[in-house]
């Protein structure tokens, strides 16, 4: 479990602060948090959705999953304010970098056809954020108990200043980019 946050420390810190040339290790870029979102638009006809969200989050992540609910009524969406739409869950920590290992050396390898997630799917201020078409990747899913085939974005905040910086701390934490 800590076995990422060790190499961090050891290995990818010392590498970036030569890389860069930072003056001080406070300067180093750190991944701060991981954000994991399902929206749930069919939850307005199906008040069972949001259940079978939760639990297939809460067994990916390990932690409680809070549910998000709609801030303003819009009539051609038939939603109303208060409307449950989406649950999410913030990882920070030790379940952080757990999650992050296993996502990275087990969930992704299982996807169909996999050649390396999108290098430039970063957002100009050292975050990066990719989608999944299906939780069945994660092996904590069983595929018989799911009701539906749902996908998920997934977001790493990092504390970098530019994308270079975030993407490679990312590398050198294991993220399989595509060549």
């Amino acid at each position: 479990m800590a076995r990422l946050r060790e190499f961090y420390n050891q290995d990818a810190a010392p590498a970036l602060m030569k890389k860069f040339s930072y003056k001080s290790v406070m300067q180093i870029p750190k991944l701060d948090k991981i954000v994991i979102n399902v929206g749930a638009g069919e939850a307005r006809d199906n008040s069972k959705a949001i259940d079978a969200i939760m639990r297939d989050l809460a067994a990916i992540t390990g932690q409680k999953p809070v549910v998000c609910r709609a801030r303003k009524s819009v009539a051609n969406f038939k939603l109303r304010e208060g409307m449950p739409i989406g649950v999410k869950v913030t990882l920070r920590g030790d379940r952080m970098y757990e999650f992050m290992d296993r996502f990275f050396n087990v969930a992704l390898p299982r996807v169909r056809d996999f050649r390396g997630i999108n290098p430039n799917a970063f957002d100009g201020r050292g975050n990066y954020n990719m989608g999944v078409k299906e939780q069945l990747i994660f092996p904590e899913i069983e595929y018989d108990k799911i009701d539906k085939v749902r996908g998920m974005d997934i977001c790493f905040v990092t504390t970098a200043k530019t994308d270079e910086e975030a993407r490679e701390l990312l590398t050198l934490m294991g993220a399989p980019f595509a060549k």
